[in-house]
């Protein structure tokens, strides 16, 4: 697992908002201030990712006050950005005023005071969200240009806004399988999809350095890749031609990206890894194994046979049989065995 977890409900009903200004301090000094605090809840996952810190969290409607003598008493120079999911959020912010909802995201300078409040505060609903902090130094843009950003509205929805939405939300799924070691490789993935996403807003992606653009241009393929896998016409050629760049260009980034392996040798494994978790689900066991094979981009049963054999030594019908049947034993398990 990566990550630490906070629940309110750990802690005594008349400290929970008192932890949880604590806990967003850490992070992000700021007043706090909540129509709830008697009754309050929230959740929240703290992961620190190299220098960069992700934490996905859920909480009940509450305002975040950083005044200019809070700032004079301490500057961590550094930017934080927040991805909203659920609920609807203000912000006042260098000289701007702007509100948000679902799939928008907006960064803040931690040098600067702001004021981030709910659109409803009597409402109960959660506000749901990922924030992400890091030192203004790791982005590697004029600090004049991301002022340019400073409390805007930002659409998570297209592009490599939404890239970096779904690798936010997917760290949050992903965290109980995501190991310690993989920390500071998530936390470069993070700031190259920061970087390559402001620079794209702001026509600037000739100030990133090579390395940040070659990676978050992998990130773009390997995305894309996921995202039709389906498709038997899925090849190094498509993939190319969709993100305007040559194969051998394709073949360069990914090989460096993905430590050698090549464009079809990463399609065909996420295809095998896919079939295989089908094939273990008793709610799938009706589902032919071609259709299956196809639902994952196999036009022909007998090259996903081979491959699958090849990957787990099993053929599909013999590994479908002997996951399901221990699927079934163990629901059928005495509890006093």
């Amino acid at each position: 697992m990566i990550g630490t977890v906070f629940r309110s409900e750990d802690v005594p009903a008349e400290d929970r908002f008192e932890y949880w200004r604590e806990l967003v301090g850490r992070t992000r000094s700021s007043d706090l201030i909540s129509a709830h605090t008697a009754d309050y809840w929230a959740e929240y996952r703290l992961m620190e990712l190299g220098p960069v810190t992700v934490w996905p969290s859920s909480f009940l409607p509450t305002r975040y006050r950083r005044s200019g003598k809070m700032v004079r008493r301490s500057d961590p120079e550094s930017y934080h950005l927040t991805l909203l999911l659920d609920g609807g959020l203000a912000l006042e912010h260098a000289g701007r005023t702007d509100t948000f909802g679902p799939r928008d995201l907006h960064m803040v300078d931690g040098s600067r005071p702001y004021d981030l409040r709910p659109v409803d505060d009597r409402d109960r609903r959660a506000v749901k969200g990922v924030g992400v902090d890091f030192p203004k130094a790791l982005l590697p843009l004029p600090p004049h240009r991301v002022r340019e950003l400073l409390g805007r509205g930002l659409s998570g929805r297209e592009g490599t806004g939404a890239l970096l939405t779904e690798f936010l939300v997917g760290l949050d799924r992903q965290a109980e399988t995501l190991q310690p070691s993989d920390a500071p490789r998530l936390g470069t993935v993070v700031l190259d999809l920061v970087s390559a996403w402001f620079a794209q807003v702001l026509d600037a992606e000739a100030a990133l350095p090579q390395e940040t653009r070659q990676r978050a241009t992998a990130q773009r393929i390997t995305a894309f890749i996921r995202q039709n896998l389906h498709d038997p016409e899925l090849t190094p050629s498509a993939i190319a031609a969709a993100h305007h760049i040559s194969r051998s260009y394709l073949y360069r980034i990914f090989q460096q990206q993905s430590q050698g392996e090549t464009v079809a040798a990463w399609i065909r494994g996420r295809r095998l890894e896919n079939a295989h978790r089908d094939l273990a689900d008793s709610s799938l066991r009706t589902t032919p194994i071609h259709a299956v094979a196809a639902r994952w981009g196999f036009s022909r049963a007998s090259e996903f046979t081979r491959a699958f054999r090849t990957a787990y030594g099993l053929s599909p019908r013999e590994y479908r049989l002997q996951a399901l049947s221990e699927r079934e034993q163990t629901l059928n398990r005495s509890p006093m065995d």
